[in-house]
Formats: structure tokens, C-alpha cells, sequence
């Protein structure tokens, strides 16, 4: 085939139809065209030259062209393709670094492998330019529901027609044991779009909380619009789900909106969720408040917030338990997501043995520690008082306004707590020290003897030591092995270390160590509360 008159019109009505065919621009048809005749030259006239093919885009006429460029001396590498200057005289009458000699070159003819190769060059080329639309077409509709038709079944997995494109539904992202058959049609939420070598990778789920979601958009008008919002949704796929929900006009029911006339609204969505139970539930800025909704159609008691907010304790009526857990701690773990809290249920009866026990303790803490009798022991923890340092360091004239304590009364309790703390302390550093911890361990700022002791125990005997930690190993957290929530005791956890304390001592004793430059830190610490600031 040669690049005459005759077929010179061929080339854009091929690059036309094929444009039109994949949907991709002409150009970048003609640009792969020129690219495979640019190769075809360059086996005919030799691989080291650099051969351009220029198309027109209006006649098709096809130029070639050679091009040597002008480099220094000691850059020359190819001398089919590259020039000195002095090389360039001849040829320019100021050359310069840079510049470029072209010569016109003739036509090549294509015979069978060169014309089979410039067929390959262009098909592939095509392909990329049709992935490159198609990813750029569906990366905008990631977190949006999607229509499409079943097209196959690949080890369990679902391959899904998506118009200009085809998407994946997992076998775990599907339904409980859906079952999907070719030329189904099937709804399903986009939950990712990559770009990969094989082309855009469409990820399809059905089991996302954010497909719950996006189905009660579709069915109500007023979360489409804004009115209502939606704060937070959880799912067990296929059998329940909680969906919290705030509305931002006083004169709609977020919930009765979301339930429709008669529960139209709703069964639309549990009809395509395959049956799936939904507790709508108002969203409250009060966490307990929202605990107890989320906890529906348990009832609460009462609910204790742990200091760092994370943990919360719900104490709820002996014959609500059941329903409070819910079936294999369904109801509660759904709630957990919902609220983003860790759950502890307690029935009135094992609250009230709890405290008590715990009432028991602390009497039986002063009573050794400040030599007290019981009733005056018991009268101080009925005051609030939980411990020593709470005794030793208080404000007097909250120990003065318990009934019968006078001001040598108070005095007298408050030494007899700092002694006993002392002597804690010295027995503590001695006993640290006795197990080999360092003085840089000691007198790190934050850590008590009492602390340093209980590292010392776990073999933590250094600054270095302490550096090496994580933050979790002093906190103490949570893992999950083959599904079940496994707790990680921390060395310092019996102390009330949060996971932010043992954070921050862990960096700083890094900086003191000169492992971490604390201006990387302090750098790391804006760009977090920049990026904080820019999501509210």
C-alpha cells in the first residue's frame, strides 16, 4: 500500500469512522496513524533515523519527513538523528543547540508486515485513547448509583454492561446469596474507579452503606434538595440497617418523610435492598441522646460517658437486654457504627453490683491508706472522692464542706494522703531503679514513679526504649482476628493513658533523642489543622 492520491481521503474516513465508532476524537486517530507510518519508514530507511509523518488534516496527503537535530559535541549519541554544529553549517547559516534540519523523504510503500504492524500500532493506540474517555467518564461517578446489565459470571464475581464501559460487583459485595443471570438488569452503587493497564476498573457494590444511602436520595425529594440530611448510615447487607437522619425545616418529620405515606418510600428501598430491615432514627448533636435513638427499639436506663468520649456504658432494664444486643449483637454493633462509639451494655442489676463494688473498694482504699473508720470512709466516697490524689490535692473547702470535718480535720487527711502518696512514690523509684530503669527514664516529664515502675516491669527501661514504643502498646487498643474484637492491654493503660498522651510523650521523647525534627512536626501539626479547618 503507498500513500497515494487514490487513498490519501481513505485515511480520514477511516479515522472518522473508527473516531465515531469508539467515540474518542479523530485526531487522536490520526495521530496513531502517523505514528505506525512513521515506524513503516523507519524499517524501510533505518530504526536510527528519526522519521516524522505529518497528515493533513483536510486533504489526508501524508508528509515524511527526516530530522536531524544539533547537539554539542560530547551529546552526540546517534549520528542519523543527531549533529554538531559545526556538522550543521552546510545546512544553517547560524545554527544553534537545538535547532533541527528536516528533509522531506519519499513515501514509503507498506508491504504485509509493515502494513499488519501499523495496523497494531493504531489499534493500540485507540484502545488507550478509548480507556483514557472511559475513565474519564465514570471518575465523576464514583458514590453515585449506577443501571446496567448483567453480562457474565466470573468466579462468583459479576460482570455488569454499564453502557461505554463494564464494572465488577464482587462476590462480597453482593446481597447475601444474590444470584444473577446474563441480560439482568441490575442497580448497584459505584464505589471506586481506577486507572489500570488494562483499562478503567469499575468497582460496583451493593453491600456500602453509602448505596442504602443514595436509594433514599432517589425515593425522597426532600433529601435531594437538602431539607433532610442524612448523618450517618450503618448495614448488616441483606438483613438490617439504621439510617440517622436530621431535618433542617422545623415543619417536616425527618423520619416520617423518610418512612412516606403509608411506608411507601421506604419499602422501595428495603425492596431493593432484598428485604432488608431499616430503623429510621433521628440525628441529635447530644451523644447520649443519639445513643439512646440509636438503640431503638431498645430501651435505656441510663448512660455513663467514659472521660475521652470514645467508650460509653449503657445500662438498660434486665428484660431489655436481649433486645438491646439484639440477634449475634446485631442491634448493638449497628448502633456502635452509627454513633462511632465503643458499646458497653449493663443491666440494671450488674450496674448496681458494679458500683457497689466499687463503692466497697474505695471505702476499703481509705480506710488502710488514711487509718479511717468505715462510716467516715464511706462518707468521703458518698462526697465523690476516688482516690488519694483527689484527697491530698483538692481545694480544702471542698473537704470543709462535708458534714462534721473541721479545719484540722481537713489538714489532718490531707497529710496523712501526701505522706502515704510519698512513700508510694519512693518505694515505686526504688523498685524501678532495682529493675534496671535508667534516670533519662525517670525523669522524663509525664511519667509517675509508679509509671516508670510498670515499664520497667515490661522491660522499658530507657529513654530509647520508651522512643522504640508504640502508641498503642502504652494505651493499650483493639484488633480484629478472624472477625472477633480482641483487646490489647497497654502498660500504662491502668493509669488513664489515653492514645493522644501516649502519642505525644512518644514524639517527645523522640525529639529529645534527636530522632524526629520537631520543626517536621510542628509543620505536620499546621497541615493537619489546615485540612481539619477545610473539611468543616
Amino acid at each position: 500500500m503507498a500513500i497515494t492520491s487514490a487513498n490519501q481521503l481513505e485515511l480520514l474516513q477511516t479515522a472518522e469512522a473508527v473516531a465515531r465508532e469508539k467515540m474518542i476524537d479523530p485526531d487522536l486517530v490520526i495521530e496513531a496513524m502517523e505514528d505506525s507510518l512513521a515506524r513503516a519508514a523507519k524499517s524501510r530507511y533505518g530504526s536510527e533515523m528519526d522519521i516524522r509523518v505529518k497528515i493533513d488534516r483536510k486533504t489526508g496527503n501524508a508528509t515524511f519527513t527526516r530530522v536531524r537535530t544539533v547537539v554539542a559535541d560530547e551529546e552526540v549519541e546517534n549520528y542519523q538523528a543527531q549533529l554538531t554544529v559545526a556538522q550543521a553549517r552546510p545546512y544553517l547559516d547560524n545554527p544553534q543547540i537545538g535547532d533541527e534540519i528536516i528533509d522531506e523523504v519519499p513515501p514509503v510503500e507498506l508491504g504485509r508486515i509493515a502494513a499488519q504492524s501499523a495496523k497494531q500500532v493504531i489499534l493500540q493506540r485507540v484502545r488507550e485513547a478509548e480507556r483514557d474517555r472511559q475513565y474519564e467518564e465514570f471518575k465523576d461517578r464514583a458514590g453515585t448509583i449506577i443501571n446496567g446489565v448483567v453480562k457474565r459470571e466470573e468466579y462468583g464475581n459479576i460482570i455488569v454492561d454499564v453502557g461505554r464501559g463494564e464494572a465488577i460487583l464482587r462476590r462480597n459485595e453482593k446481597i447475601g446469596r444474590e444470584s444473577y443471570r446474563p441480560n439482568d438488569r441490575i442497580r448497584a452503587y459505584v464505589k471506586d474507579v481506577r486507572r489500570e493497564a488494562r483499562g478503567p476498573q469499575i468497582f460496583l457494590s451493593r453491600t456500602d452503606p453509602q448505596f442504602m444511602a443514595e436509594l433514599f436520595k432517589m425515593e425522597v425529594p426532600e433529601i435531594y434538595d437538602g431539607v433532610i440530611e442524612i448523618k450517618a448510615c450503618a448495614r448488616d447487607p441483606g438483613s438490617r440497617a439504621k439510617i440517622a437522619v436530621i431535618s433542617y425545616d422545623n415543619s417536616i418529620d425527618p423520619v416520617g418523610a423518610c418512612v412516606g405515606m403509608r411506608g411507601s418510600r421506604v419499602q422501595a428501598v428495603v425492596g431493593e435492598l432484598q428485604g432488608e430491615k431499616i430503623d429510621i432514627i433521628p440525628w441529635s448533636d447530644d451523644q447520649a441522646t443519639f445513643l439512646v435513638n440509636a438503640l431503638q427499639p431498645a430501651e435505656v436506663a441510663k448512660v455513663v460517658f467514659d472521660e475521652d468520649a470514645t467508650r460509653i456504658e449503657v445500662v438498660v432494664p434486665d428484660e431489655q437486654l436481649s433486645l438491646a444486643i439484639g440477634r449475634r449483637g446485631q442491634n448493638v454493633r449497628l448502633a456502635s457504627q452509627l454513633t462511632g462509639l465503643d458499646i458497653d451494655i449493663l443491666t440494671e442489676e450488674e450496674e448496681s453490683k458494679r458500683r457497689q463494688a466499687e463503692f466497697n473498694a474505695r471505702t476499703k482504699l481509705f480506710m488502710d491508706t488514711l487509718d479511717l473508720d468505715e462510716f467516715f470512709a464511706q462518707l468521703l466516697v458518698a462526697e465523690g472522692f476516688t482516690n488519694l490524689e483527689e484527697v491530698a490535692y483538692v481545694d480544702q473547702d471542698e473537704l470543709l464542706s462535708i458534714d462534721g470535718v473541721d479545719a484540722s480535720t481537713a489538714d489532718e487527711l490531707q497529710t496523712r494522703a501526701r505522706e502515704h502518696l510519698e512513700a508510694a512514690n519512693r518505694a515505686a523509684l526504688e523498685n524501678a531503679r532495682a529493675l534496671g530503669a535508667e534516670e533519662s527514664l525517670i525523669e522524663f516529664d509525664g511519667l509517675t514513679p509508679q509509671m516508670v515502675e510498670a515499664l520497667a516491669k515490661d522491660d522499658v527501661k530507657t529513654l530509647e526504649d520508651f522512643a522504640t514504643c508504640a502508641d498503642w502498646e502504652l494505651a493499650g487498643g483493639w484488633t480484629t482476628e478472624n472477625g472477633q474484637r480482641k483487646k490489647d492491654d497497654g502498660i500504662l493503660e491502668p493509669f488513664g493513658v489515653s492514645l493522644e498522651d501516649a502519642q505525644t510523650m512518644v514524639m517527645t521523647a523522640r525529639v529529645m533523642l534527636g530522632w524526629v525534627d520537631p520543626t517536621e512536626l510542628e509543620a505536620e501539626a499546621a497541615e493537619g489543622e489546615d485540612e481539619q479547618e477545610a473539611g468543616v
